[in-house]
């Protein structure tokens, strides 16, 4: 099942280094998605609209939204196993819950829930409002945190498949092997497939209220889940340091060339995407949809891990201040971002011109704010940004180191 060449990950005192860089580049990758919004073709809500627009974001939330949150599932899946092997079921639920459920309690509750209202005209009682959000997917009370809800519930759903599969024939301890060509083929083949099948009923943008409390986009959902279980599964072949660079490069290359296709079509034949292209329903365009997404999806999430691990040896001060800072940053950019799109809406400036000024600056404020949180008692716990013991990778289920 393996190939040859496979390496050791580069790493700096038994850290993967790598994975700080990977993650922070792909938190970074969300800002810039978010900070885009305005000024393209976007399809979905947004809070800011924006006179100056471009069809040249247009294939860029598609390629981003093929890969980048699942790389994220797929790096969280990876070091919940050894969490749970060294806290157990009740430790390692505690540590999620204070980690993960109690930032997204209070920022749903006491931002996000309470600025929708303000926001909402006309104004809706309150109970009629509570239904409101339900009836929309909870999307607006959720917004982008909705990601931190499915690790709450995935991690749950790991320790109820430890808990039983640990009586029945112990602690699993079985080792899975680096896949070869064949089985990442299957692998995208199914991806593809249930995707597509789902889109049925459910295309992209729709948003439901999964499990009647979580916010849940299900044209993405198999990917979500497939790759945080990916991410499990690979933990246990230590995948991440054993997959070979010639396989990585290999399917880099896939991913690439799906990717760069994706932006040649959509900005090439752009009078005609609709007619290739679909974000649901039971044709073939739909079909062709989720199979373009599932190569770029897993061809950019194996190749990326190949070349950040051969790039990154070593950290550094820069490195380490923006890993520990990047799941403050994912919780706040936002709001940071949304905000500086409202005080761009009346520049009279090139669309790209506003986005990469918001995406610069949305960078550099995100990170910047949750570097200060440390400092600062009680903020850094709830941005998940206090100092911690040092540990031989970057464990975490979530973006924080």
């Amino acid at each position: 099942m393996t190939d040859a060449s496979a390496v050791a990950a580069p790493s700096d005192g038994g850290r993967m280094v790598f994975v700080d860089a990977l993650r922070v580049v792909v938190i970074v990758m969300v800002v810039a998605h978010h900070a885009s919004q305005p000024y393209g073709p976007t399809g979905g809500e947004w809070p800011i609209t924006d006179a100056s627009n471009s069809e040249w974001l247009a294939p860029f939330y598609i390629v981003n939204a093929a890969f980048g949150m699942g790389l994220l599932f797929l790096l969280a899946g990876y070091f919940v196993p050894k969490s749970y092997d060294r806290s157990g079921a009740g430790r390692f639920l505690s540590s999620r819950w204070i980690r993960i459920g109690v930032p997204l309690a209070i920022f749903v509750l006491l931002v996000n829930v309470p600025v929708a209202y303000l926001l909402e005209s006309p104004r809706l009682p309150f109970g009629e409002f509570v239904r409101s959000l339900y009836d929309s997917g909870l999307q607006n009370a959720y917004v982008h945190l909705w990601f931190l809800g499915h690790l709450l519930l995935y991690s749950a759903a790991y320790v109820g498949w430890r808990l039983i599969a640990d009586r029945r024939i112990g602690r699993p301890r079985r080792s899975w092997p680096v896949p070869n060509h064949r089985a990442i083929v299957v692998f995208v083949v199914v991806l593809a497939l249930v995707t597509w099948v789902v889109r049925w009923w459910y295309p992209i943008d729709v948003w439901v209220p999964l499990f009647f409390v979580v916010a849940a986009e299900p044209a993405h959902l198999p990917q979500y889940v497939f790759l945080f279980a990916l991410g499990v599964i690979a933990y246990r072949g230590d995948w991440l340091r054993t997959l070979s660079t010639k396989t990585g490069m290999i399917w880099l290359a896939i991913g690439f060339g799906a990717a760069a296709s994706i932006y040649v079509v959509r900005l090439g034949a752009s009078d005609r995407w609709g007619d290739i292209y679909a974000g649901g329903a039971f044709g073939w365009q739909s079909l062709l949809a989720s199979s373009w997404e599932a190569l770029v999806c897993v061809g950019m999430c194996l190749g990326l891990i190949v070349v950040f691990r051969q790039v990154f040896h070593r950290t550094n001060r820069l490195l380490v201040a923006m890993a520990a800072a990047s799941y403050a940053a994912y919780i706040l950019h936002l709001m940071i971002v949304v905000g500086l799109q409202a005080g761009m809406e009346g520049l009279e400036l090139p669309a790209l011109a506003k986005f990469g000024s918001v995406f610069a600056f949305g960078v550099l404020i995100a990170f910047g704010i949750g570097h200060l949180s440390r400092r600062v008692p009680g903020v850094r716990t709830v941005l998940g940004t206090a100092p911690s013991k040092p540990t031989s990778s970057a464990e975490s289920d979530t973006v924080k180191p």
